[in-house]
């Protein structure tokens, strides 16, 4: 119910966020007071997705690692470049800026895996493609920042790439080899896994909502139509390069739904960890957290509705199809 309705328990618990003080329920707001422990909550979401990682998967990275590279190298390039061209087109300022590129430049969200399964896509190239992105993150992602931010950025590209190591990469391996090694803790992290990491997600896109009341009312139209365009863009360049790189339907969708949804949870902390004096720069991942879910919702369902072209010998390279 959390997973298949994610988009709703967003929607309802970022209202909640957003209204809390003019409901008057309680003079102590939980979204205002956990913001400083969005870091941490970060690294609960990493951990429980090492822990859901399946070993096939990750022998499946290394495995077909041109097919996977591929698709990580496409996303690092395009999404950071969409951003970064959006963000001049609409005149923002340094601080909304700063918070597009950032969203541009993260890796893929683990919501695209259950969105490719309800498009009939490729769910072992979608888990591939993320488990990639996530691994590679410290090094692409300080490259983007360096080379799109500029003189914006205020911590050298070795800080951003640290924090990366020990906030996502390491709890994703700690999480994956204990999973692999302790029988019962796997076992209990299938039912707890998805819930943790959904939970802390859900959490901290209704922190920022409830930290940027003003700036998110007065930037909510020209703000989110940037980011659909770059959301869009990122779908596009997706299916196209699927397209190119000769992949199968199947391959083509988690490829495009892989490049369009960012990991904008880990955007937003990123923000806040990088800009903490300039806390404009969280809302851009926050609302394209919201924005993606439903533009990715509405095209899971699209494509559930359309049968999957059959795979040829030529169109699917070197993964194996799951239709």
């Amino acid at each position: 119910m959390l997973q298949r309705y994610l988009l709703a328990w967003l929607s309802l618990l970022c209202l909640v966020a957003y209204f809390w003080p003019q409901w008057g329920l309680t003079s102590f707001d939980p979204f205002v007071e956990s913001t400083p422990y969005l870091s941490y909550l970060i690294i609960v979401t990493m951990f429980a997705i090492g822990a859901l990682l399946p070993s096939d998967e990750v022998r499946n990275v290394a495995a077909h690692w041109p097919t996977v590279l591929q698709g990580t190298l496409l996303q690092y390039t395009t999404m950071p470049l969409f951003a970064y061209g959006v963000g001049r087109l609409f005149g923002f300022g340094p601080e909304l800026m700063v918070g597009v590129i950032i969203v541009g430049c993260v890796p893929g969200a683990m919501a695209s895996n259950v969105l490719t399964l309800a498009a009939g896509g490729n769910v072992s190239y979608s888990v591939s493609l993320t488990t990639s992105a996530t691994l590679l993150s410290p090094l692409f992602v300080p490259a983007a920042f360096w080379l799109f931010l500029g003189k914006s950025l205020t911590v050298s590209p070795v800080d951003v790439s640290i924090k990366l190591l020990y906030q996502v990469v390491g709890p994703v391996v700690i999480g994956h080899l204990l999973s692999r090694r302790l029988p019962m803790f796997q076992s209990a992290m299938q039912w707890l896994g998805p819930v943790i990491a959904n939970l802390t997600i859900l959490w901290i896109v209704a922190a920022v909502f409830a930290n940027k009341r003003d700036a998110i009312t007065g930037d909510a139209s020209t703000l989110g139509g940037a980011l659909l365009l770059i959301n869009v863009a990122g779908y596009a360049a997706g299916f196209l390069g699927g397209k190119a790189l000769r992949f199968s339907e199947p391959m083509r969708r988690a490829l495009t739904l892989e490049i369009g949804m960012q990991n904008a949870g880990l955007g937003t902390v990123l923000a806040s960890q990088l800009y903490p004096d300039e806390p404009s720069t969280m809302v851009p991942p926050a609302l394209y957290t919201f924005g993606c879910m439903l533009t990715g919702t509405i095209l899971a369902q699209f494509w559930r509705l359309r049968p999957v072209e059959a795979p040829s010998v030529k169109s699917s390279p070197i993964m194996v199809d799951d239709d």
